[in-house]
């Protein structure tokens, strides 16, 4: 056993089985639609299915964060078992949570003096937030230290590549990103937005592609020019989506047969109900490491 620990929220967006073979204690952040609250359990509480399809119904969920309660009570139990604290959070420039996180550890260490907490901000989402904590949990279980990691993750954070689109303007609009009338006009137009997470972990619109079939090539051109190597890239490559898997399938096959050196398959996860409260349905996320963020 590690005399650390390394865990992430629930927004990585990864599967609870992966989280369990890697062993990645998780935190969940909460979402509300319809009245009733639930966790972010990685589709425990509400299959990812079940909650597109109340958003394509009308619904309009809200999210809430990890709150500083919620996170001392996640991190205490470590604490108590002798073992110091890694945790990675969800970007600073979509949410408050690693401010949360910051503050749990300041009250939590006037209690355990002689632990050590760790609080790395991200600046990913999603299963671009995943693909990070995989390459973490990797060092881990080679027997990297809590500074080798928290050393390697500040430095390494801003290659990992996070590029989106969708093809439903619906939530857009709904989230007020954009005007009706633009809306309206960009759904006539089949106009799908390529999006990509900055250096600042925002995420910022990059272009307006007319036609999925083109921002599906559009999406891995970008892989094409920014991922470690190019085409000879060998590292991993995470995808992720919102009930439009065949649209996710769609780019995984390209990706696969544009990069032959890819370790491994394709992986694709669901987005989550609280990333996916502001995609909304019909979004597909790409991720690889490659060039600096910038």
């Amino acid at each position: 056993m590690n005399d650390y620990v390394l865990t992430c929220c629930s927004t990585a967006d990864m599967t609870k089985d992966y989280f369990k073979e890697r062993h990645i204690p998780y935190v969940c952040f909460h979402f509300t639609i319809d009245g009733e609250t639930y966790p972010d359990d990685l589709g425990e509480s509400m299959p990812f299915d079940a909650f597109f399809d109340r958003m394509s119904g009308g619904s309009l969920p809200k999210t809430s964060q990890v709150n500083v309660q919620e996170y001392k009570e996640f991190f205490e139990p470590f604490l108590k078992e002798g073992r110091d604290i890694i945790h990675v959070s969800l970007s600073s420039g979509i949410s408050g949570a690693y401010s949360s996180a910051m503050t749990a550890k300041h009250e939590l260490l006037a209690e355990y003096p002689k632990s050590r907490i760790v609080i790395i901000d991200s600046l990913g989402a999603s299963s671009g937030y995943g693909l990070l904590m995989d390459m973490l949990a990797d060092m881990r279980d080679k027997g990297a230290t809590l500074d080798e990691i928290r050393d390697w993750a500040e430095g390494n954070k801003l290659h990992v590549h996070h590029w989106f689109f969708s093809t439903d303007l619906t939530f857009y609009i709904k989230g007020g990103r954009i005007t009706k009338s633009a809306g309206f006009l960009g759904t006539l137009l089949k106009i799908c937005p390529l999006l990509n997470m900055d250096a600042a972990g925002h995420l910022i619109p990059r272009e307006k592609i007319r036609t999925k079939k083109k921002v599906i090539a559009e999406v891995v051109e970008k892989m094409v020019q920014h991922a470690k190597d190019g085409t000879e890239y060998c590292g991993k490559c995470f995808i992720s989506h919102s009930a439009c898997y065949e649209d996710a399938r769609a780019v995984a096959d390209l990706v696969e047969k544009r990069f032959p050196k890819l370790n491994g398959k394709v992986l694709i996860n669901s987005i989550g109900t609280v990333i996916g409260s502001h995609t909304g349905p019909g979004t597909v996320a790409l991720y690889f490491v490659g060039d600096e963020r910038l």
